[in-house]
């Protein structure tokens, strides 16, 4: 989608389709007043008729509008106009996007941009409208033989601001929710990739590639490395697969030379079979999603370097598949990691904490300012908080709250769970340092403190995003959070 910025009068606009508010009330937008006028009042008099009743979401398409020159007009329900929020807003746009998709159109002018918001401004409406478009019209069909392009939809989308003084911040905008848009798509492909695709080794060759396109520093250690790191539980989960693992060390190097790096972690298990602790049949095929951790820092580091955020950042992505065979550990093994301590074994289906602990130990050595680690950890959490927010624990009330202020504004929304060192009993082990689960009770929680034995030496974050990485059913599919959330919060940290 061909985007651009201008300041101009809706109808005078040539176009397919010209995009206005309407509020609730029969109460038209500036720019439905200006098409309104030039029509002698045909507008008004369709809201009279009751033909659309400006609640968020709704829509009418009207054709040859008198006076107008583009050939048709929709209108877009916003609410009532007090109470125009982020939420509305963007029901607002995914509800025209949705709309002109069907539709043989590809040259839009929208003028939903210029609508005031609480709030936020031109560069934030704008940016918003940008990220929804490109998301309304996301596909993955790589994998089809006939894939179902259609020829209808939006080519072009002309968005108006209020006045020419603002296409500055317009451009702004639309910088903004390209770069955050690319990286959320980057990160659904990864997702949606299917694992014999997307292996460990694949997952370290678009690492490299975003060296190459975006002027990152990469380093991807191989297995003889990690042993010779002693990342042994790391490379305890990895001996049942004939894939070998990989730590891939990403560097966004854009800060002053002795800033300290805010560091991103990722989950990458590319394929979670639970392992000798083997998961049900039904629905294991989404397990290929267990590396949507490692999708979302590779996605956030592709958004940050397209708008060359001025912050040192550093991403480590453990990645390995989590397969059953004669050398898989065992329930009840003993494994060391990096940090020296040892963990007894007592599902292999936890996995994912065993890669992320060596991790977390070797993210020591970048001295960092803050850690933020990513993983689709618990099914806990989708019990607790569904599939809307993110799991946050944190051992520093600051950072969680950072972490929330981005999600909030990011409308990629996490919640802060406890990190209580009254669970921390339940991951006592009669033969080894620490267990690896802590019972099903506060499952989500006790995971969190199994990671923060290995996080005590900086300020550490952990979020789960089992419930929020992807979604199942008919709309099947990776989401591509956290990407905005942590783009946010570094942007915060840039002081962007």
């Amino acid at each position: 989608m061909e985007f651009s910025i201008k300041s101009g009068n809706p109808e005078k606009q040539r176009k397919d389709c010209v995009v206005v508010g309407v509020f609730e009330a029969r109460k038209l937008s500036a720019a439905a007043e200006a098409l309104d006028r030039v029509s002698d009042g045909y507008l008004g008099n369709i809201l009279r008729a009751g033909d659309l009743d400006g609640k968020p979401g709704s829509t009418l398409l009207l054709h040859s509008v008198p006076g107008v020159s583009a050939g048709r007009v929709l209108l877009v329900g916003l609410g009532k106009e007090r109470e125009l929020n982020e939420r509305a807003y963007r029901q607002a746009l995914r509800a025209a996007i949705k709309a002109l998709g069907s539709l043989d159109v590809g040259d839009i002018a929208t003028f939903l941009a210029e609508v005031p918001v609480k709030k936020r401004d031109v560069s934030w409406r704008v940016a918003q409208l940008v990220e929804v478009a490109e998301d309304s019209v996301y596909r993955f069909d790589r994998f089809k033989s006939k894939p179902a392009h259609s020829k209808k939809g939006i080519a072009k989308l002309q968005v108006h601001v209020p006045q020419r003084a603002d296409v500055a911040a317009g451009e702004d905008g639309l910088k903004q929710g390209q770069a955050l848009a690319s990286g959320v798509s980057f990160a659904k492909d990864l997702g949606n990739l299917a694992p014999n695709y997307c292996t460990p080794t694949y997952l370290a060759e678009q690492a490299k590639a975003l060296v190459k396109s975006h002027g990152l520093q990469v380093e991807v250690l191989e297995q003889a490395d990690l042993e010779k790191l002693g990342m042994g539980s790391f490379l305890g989960v990895t001996k049942g697969s004939v894939q070998p693992p990989k730590l891939i060390v990403l560097q966004h190097k854009k800060g002053r030379k002795n800033q300290k790096p805010v560091v991103l972690v990722g989950k990458g298990i590319t394929f979670d079979t639970g392992g000798i602790s083997l998961k049900p049949g039904a629905d294991m095929d989404e397990m290929k999603y267990d590396m949507c951790g490692a999708a979302s820092v590779l996605g956030t580091f592709k958004t940050i370097a397209e708008l060359g955020l001025p912050l040192n950042v550093v991403g480590i992505i453990p990645t390995c598949e989590n397969m059953p065979d004669g050398n898989a550990t065992r329930p009840g093994d003993v494994l060391t990691s990096m940090s020296g301590q040892t963990i007894e074994v007592l599902n292999t289906d936890a996995e994912g904490r065993l890669i992320l602990c060596d991790a977390l130990t070797y993210a020591e050595r970048f001295e960092p300012q803050a850690v933020v680690d990513i993983a689709t950890l618990t099914g806990a959490c989708v019990i607790a908080l569904g599939h809307h927010a993110s799991g946050l624990f944190s051992n520093k009330d600051s950072l969680a709250e950072e972490l929330l202020e981005a999600g909030n504004e990011a409308q990629d929304r996490a919640w802060h769970l406890p990190l209580w060192d009254d669970y921390q009993g339940q991951l006592d082990s009669n033969f080894a340092d620490i267990a690896n689960i802590g019972g099903r009770a506060g499952g989500s929680i006790t995971a969190a403190c199994f990671l923060s034995r290995f996080a005590k030496k900086y300020d550490w974050a952990h979020l789960d995003i089992a419930g929020t990485a992807w979604k199942s059913g008919k709309e099947k599919g990776a989401t591509g959070r956290p990407v905005p959330l942590l783009t946010e919060f570094l942007k915060q940290r840039a002081g962007k």
